[in-house]
């Protein structure tokens, strides 16, 4: 009788671990994507500042512009739970305070100086605005989602779809902002923190005059 032999190799990745290898390539794409442009870009050299094959990194993006997407969706998550918990009365901005410090701290990796010179490739590169839009597009159903259970009223309810919309194009103006006004500033990463930080809050009690 032949004894069955067991799996032999490298054993699975586990989800933690491939979630860590997205955003290893994504912060090593922004990078080269700042300092060289995307169309100099290849994967080949996405994948080398990572350590792994190129082959690794379209196992995991369809594209060389697409490796950016898990900066652009992290603080999906942290925003929608924020205001699940966001206490009636309680001005927006200082409700999302603790979680826009905990959004900007999700991925470290590259400055946040470097993150604004990745919006504002967006403005010129196609494929990176439609990256940069679509993560956008996914944010307003959780947002919606989120106002919607915390108001107590139907998933599919148009108010907190509206609200979540106000709530969405703030925030995006805000980065954008962010991006135009350090376009040519040299910050130290904790001043860029700081302002980024401070446009978001502006931009929130700006939406909440419509979202009381």
């Amino acid at each position: 009788m032949t004894a069955s032999r067991g799996r032999t190799g490298r054993p699975p990745l586990t989800e933690e671990r491939k979630a860590e290898i997205r955003l290893e390539i994504a912060r090593a794409a922004v990078e080269l994507f700042v300092e060289q442009g995307v169309a100099a870009t290849t994967g080949e050299q996405i994948g080398q500042a990572v350590g792994v094959s190129a082959r690794t990194v379209w196992r995991y993006f369809p594209s060389k512009e697409s490796c950016v997407r898990p900066l652009f969706t992290a603080g999906i998550d942290v925003i929608a739970a924020f205001l699940r918990d966001w206490r009636t009365g309680q001005p927006l901005e200082e409700a999302f305070d603790q979680a826009l410090t905990d959004e900007l701290r999700l991925t470290p990796g590259p400055g946040y100086t470097t993150v604004g010179a990745l919006i504002r490739l967006t403005w010129t590169e196609p494929g990176l605005r439609a990256v940069w839009l679509q993560s956008y597009d996914e944010a307003e159903p959780a947002f919606a989602r989120a106002l919607a259970e915390r108001a107590g009223l139907p998933a599919d309810d148009l108010r907190p779809a509206i609200q979540a919309a106000v709530l969405n194009a703030a925030l995006r103006a805000a980065v954008e902002h962010y991006a135009r006004r350090t376009a040519d500033t040299d910050q130290a990463p904790a001043t860029a923190e700081a302002e980024l930080a401070a446009t978001m809050r502006s931009a929130l009690a700006v939406a909440a005059q419509g979202l009381a």
